[in-house]
C-alpha cells in the first residue's frame, strides 16, 4: 500500500490480504537495524495503531508509528529519514521517463548529508541478496604513497555523519588512545637519595638514632603527581549527536587516571562519575543514560555552572585539576551568570579547556553571546568532532598545547572586538 506525500485521502486500512502489516514489520526490522529498540510487541502495537486509526493522511500514520516506535528524543531524526524513504510513492513511470529524457550538468551545491541518512541506508539494504562471487581479477600492483586508507578516512570522518558500524569501530579506536599522565610539581616533598635539597628533620632523626654519634645528611625533593581531570559534558539537544561517543573518551580517560569526575548538565547538573567507574563501557553508558533526566533536552550553561561552583568546586576542585567543558556555547539564558560563573571557574583550576564541535567548520567566528562570554577565561578552545581532534586532546592532557588551540585568535581582529556582552 502507497500513501502520498501532499496527504490526500487514501482507501481504510485493507483487513483482507493487505500487505501492510508485512511493510510495518520490515519497517520495524529496518528501524532496529538503524539503532532503535524495537521488539514484536512493538510491531504488534503499530499494525493495531494503524488498524485503529484508519488514517486518511501521510502525517497521521507517520505519528501512529512514531508514537509507538520512538522511545528516545535522540532517535527522532533516525526514524525521520528512516519513514522518509521507506514510505516513499514508487513514481515509476516518472522514474522511467526520467532516466529516458536528456540531463543537464547540476550546477548546484550539493547538500551535506543528514547524520541519520547513511545509518538508514545500511539498514535498508541489509536483507538484499548478495551479488555472486566472480573470479578474482589479476593482482594489479599500485603505488598507494597517495591514497588514503580506510582507518585514515574514519579518523577524519565527523562523528555526526558516522553510520552505526562506524560509530561501533570509533569507539573501539578510542579505547585503543594513548592516555599519556601529565605528572606536576606539587608543595609536598618526598624522600630523595640525591642533594638538592637538605632534609633537617630526616637528618635529626636519624642521628637519633644511633645517640648522635653518626650524621649522615638526608634530602628530600618535590614530589611529582598527576593533577586531578573534571569533565563536565553538556548533553542538550544541539549536542545530543557527539554526547555518548564524547562518554566513551572519557570511560577510556578514567581507566588511566585516578582522579577523574564526570559531570553530565543540560537544565539540570547530573555526577556520573561512579556509573563510568563500571568495567565494561556498554554498561558504563548504560548506566548513565538511565541516571540522567534531561538528555537531549535544553541547555542551561550559566546556571548549572553556578550549582558545580556551589556544591562540587571544593569537592572535586581540589589540587589544581583540569577541567574539559564539552559544550557549543549556545546559551538560551542571560549571559551575565555564565561570564561570572566562567570567571570563578577559571581561577578555581589549573587549566580549562573548551571543547566546542562548532570548530569543525570553518571560518568559525565568535558570534553568539555566550561564546564571547566564555572565551575570555578559558585557556584552550579546540574542536572536538574527529578521532584525529580526540587524539590531539590526550596529547593536550599530557603538557603539549599548540598555538592553534589559543583562544586569544578569536577575542581579536575580526573574529571579535570589544567585551562580551
Amino acid at each position: 500500500m502507497s500513501l502520498s506525500r501532499d496527504g490526500a485521502v487514501l482507501p481504510p486500512v485493507p483487513t483482507g490480504d493487505g500487505r501492510l502489516a508485512e511493510n510495518i514489520l520490515y519497517f520495524s526490522r529496518v528501524l532496529r537495524r538503524a539503532g532503535l529498540k524495537t521488539s514484536p510487541q512493538a510491531t504488534l502495537d503499530a499494525v493495531a495503531a494503524a488498524e485503529a486509526i484508519g488514517f486518511g493522511a501521510r502525517d497521521e500514520f507517520h505519528a501512529a508509528l512514531s508514537a509507538v516506535f520512538v522511545k528516545r528524543r535522540e532517535d527522532i531524526p533516525v526514524f525521520d529519514e528512516a519513514f522518509r524513504l521507506f514510505w516513499r510513492k514508487r513514481d515509476l513511470i516518472e522514474k522511467m521517463i526520467q532516466m529516458m529524457s536528456p540531463k543537464i550538468a547540476d550546477t548546484r551545491e550539493k547538500q551535506k548529508p543528514k547524520p541519520a541518512s547513511s545509518r538508514v541506508n545500511d539498514s535498508l539494504v541489509a536483507d538484499q541478496a548478495r551479488p555472486p562471487k566472480r573470479e578474482a581479477p589479476p593482482e594489479i600492483e599500485t603505488d598507494a604513497r597517495f591514497t588514503a586508507s580506510g582507518s585514515e578516512v574514519l579518523r577524519k570522518t565527523d562523528f555526526a555523519q558516522m553510520s552505526a558500524a562506524e560509530l561501533a569501530l570509533a569507539r573501539r579506536e578510542i579505547a585503543k588512545l594513548v592516555m599519556p599522565l601529565q605528572t606536576v610539581v606539587t608543595r609536598r616533598f618526598r624522600a630523595s637519595s640525591h642533594p638538592p635539597r637538605l632534609d633537617p628533620r630526616a637528618t635529626l632523626r636519624a642521628a637519633m638514632r644511633t645517640g648522635g654519634d653518626l650524621m649522615l645528611p638526608k634530602f628530600r625533593s618535590r614530589r611529582r603527581e598527576t593533577p586531578p581531570l573534571v569533565v563536565l559534558l553538556d548533553i542538550s539537544g544541539s549536542m545530543s549527536q557527539y554526547s555518548r561517543i564524547f562518554l566513551s573518551f572519557c570511560h577510556a580517560v578514567m581507566e588511566k587516571r585516578r582522579r577523574c569526575h564526570v559531570f553530565l548538565f543540560g537544565t539540570r547538573l547530573t555526577n556520573v562519575t561512579r556509573a563510568l567507574r563500571q568495567r565494561d563501557p556498554d554498561e558504563a553508558l548504560a548506566a548513565c543514560t538511565a541516571q540522567v533526566s534531561d538528555w537531549s533536552g535544553g541547555t542551561r550553561i550559566g546556571a548549572t555552572l553556578a550549582r558545580f561552583n556551589r556544591h562540587w568546586g571544593r569537592r572535586v576542585l581540589g589540587g589544581g585539576p583540569v577541567v574539559l567543558l564539552i559544550t557549543d556555547g549556545l546559551e538560551r539564558d542571560g549571559v551575565e551568570e555564565l561570564e561570572l560563573e566562567m570567571d570563578r571557574l577559571h581561577r578555581s583550576c589549573r587549566r580549562l579547556i573548551w571543547l566546542n564541535p562548532l570548530l569543525r567548520f570553518e571560518g568559525f567566528e565568535a558570534r553568539a553571546r555566550g561564546v564571547r562570554a566564555m572565551l575570555p577565561h578559558v585557556d584552550e578552545f579546540r574542536p572536538v568532532h574527529t578521532l584525529n581532534s580526540l587524539a590531539d586532546l590526550a596529547a593536550a592532557l599530557s603538557g603539549h598545547t599548540s598555538k592553534a588551540a589559543d583562544p586569544r585568535r578569536f577575542l581579536t581582529g575580526r573574529h571579535f572586538s570589544g567585551r562580551p556582552s
